[in-house]
């Protein structure tokens, strides 16, 4: 965001997008983390306390009018959070927003070991049942990739992205 409040729109050449299908992958390790339970899913409970989290580092972009906006597109219906929660409060989720079939991550956030891994797995298996087409998460990092994250040329992302906004 400039300093006169202005916000600018990030367009990578090259988009990032996890898979909602099988090339989706869970490590072994992983998926026995997620058999074990460690944590209660939920959705859309704490909207705020995840864009909090997820602004607790050193550097952020979500400052108070990002949150501010945000929280208001969820409360019309289009931003949504996946939450883990344990014995001791929230410890990790993400966020994102969704439009059609097509959900756009913005960011993610663990306070223990797996909490981020594991609303992602959520997330992907809510997606799956609710038809969706994309799950966006603008640009590729070693992490997503371990899910079998993937690069895509923007021309290409386009089309996939009127497709699937287009859905409903």
């Amino acid at each position: 965001m400039a300093d006169d409040g202005e916000i600018f729109w990030y367009e990578p050449k090259m988009r990032g997008l996890i898979p909602l299908d099988d090339r989706f992958h869970v490590s072994n390790n992983l998926r026995k983390l997620w058999n074990k339970k460690p944590f209660d899913i939920r959705f859309d409970t704490a909207f705020r306390e995840v864009m909090m989290g997820c602004s607790e580092r050193e550097e952020t972009w979500i400052d108070p009018v990002i949150l501010e906006s945000y929280c208001q597109l969820h409360d019309v219906g289009h931003a949504h959070s996946v939450e883990c929660w344990d014995e001791n409060g929230l410890q990790g989720g993400l966020y994102g927003v969704s439009l059609g079939k097509a959900f756009f991550g913005e960011s993610m956030f663990s306070r223990k070991t797996g909490a981020s891994k594991i609303a992602m797995i959520a997330l992907v298996d809510r997606l799956r049942v609710k038809g969706f087409e994309l799950l966006d998460t603008q640009w590729m990092t070693d992490h997503l990739r371990t899910f079998g994250g993937y690069e895509i040329p923007q021309e290409e992302y386009l089309k996939l992205l009127e497709i699937a906004v287009q859905g409903s």
